[in-house]
């Protein structure tokens, strides 16, 4: 994968003193791989524009299962964005290239600091098929300045926030939003890893051209680095 190699370093590095992002047992939770390219004939247009539907599908996708949790999307080429014009660019390439992992569950699910981090900007990114509520933390380790980013929150959550703001490592700081606060999507997490943000503030783009690749995933390495999960996702 075309990472900042000295960005991936450090956080490889430090992989193991992480507090989990979200509650999860590796020695019983079971996760599974969600798959939102054009290879998945199970979704369709319809069950795309409403959220309602999408959710259910979801639901059901995890439940029948027997997971606690969906799982996947980085580097994935997906489909699911044609629901939304957010992602689609007036003569040029529309985004499609997802450049962080979803975690799917409730809405109401814990979200919690990895490690310590100042909150550095935050917004209500209110488009159809947008970010929603999305919080923004900086954080330091060995004298590289980065960010995660983390989207489809609760409004409450930034809504008792400032930029400024510490949070400490372990610290639950947000929870997963509901369709109505975080762009009409069924309830999940989106969490990103930036390197340079690029003088942007409360957004950041989770999803690219593909002709942008090489650029977007030398600023945005692997979140499993930080989440440690995806080894343990099984498709379905």
């Amino acid at each position: 994968m075309l990472n900042n190699p000295r960005f991936t370093s450090v956080l490889k590095k430090y992989q193991d003193t992480f507090h989990a992002v979200v509650p999860f047992n590796a020695a019983k939770d079971k996760l599974l791989l969600m798959n939102f390219t054009a290879t998945n004939a199970d979704l369709n247009d319809k069950e795309l524009e409403d959220a309602g539907k999408f959710s259910a599908y979801i639901d059901k996708k995890i439940k029948d299962a027997g997971a606690v949790y969906g799982i996947g999307g980085y580097t994935e080429y997906r489909s699911i964005y044609n629901r939304s014009d957010v992602f689609d660019v007036p003569g040029a390439e529309p985004w499609r290239l997802h450049l962080g992992v979803d975690i799917w569950c409730n809405a109401g699910t814990p979200v919690f600091a990895f490690m310590g981090g100042m909150v550095h900007s935050l917004a209500f990114n209110n488009r159809f098929g947008d970010y929603g509520a999305t919080l923004i933390l900086l954080h330091q380790l060995d004298g590289i300045a980065f960010y995660s980013l983390y989207g489809h929150i609760s409004l409450n959550d930034i809504n008792n926030r400032r930029a400024g703001e510490y949070i400490t490592r372990g610290e639950k700081f947000a929870q997963f939003g509901k369709p109505e606060e975080n762009g009409n999507w069924p309830p999940h997490l989106h969490f990103q890893l930036i390197y340079d943000m690029e003088m942007k503030k409360g957004d950041y783009p989770g999803v690219c051209a593909y002709g942008e690749k090489e650029k977007y995933l030398k600023n945005c390495p692997d979140p499993d680095l930080v989440l440690n999960m995806m080894q343990y996702a099984q498709p379905d």
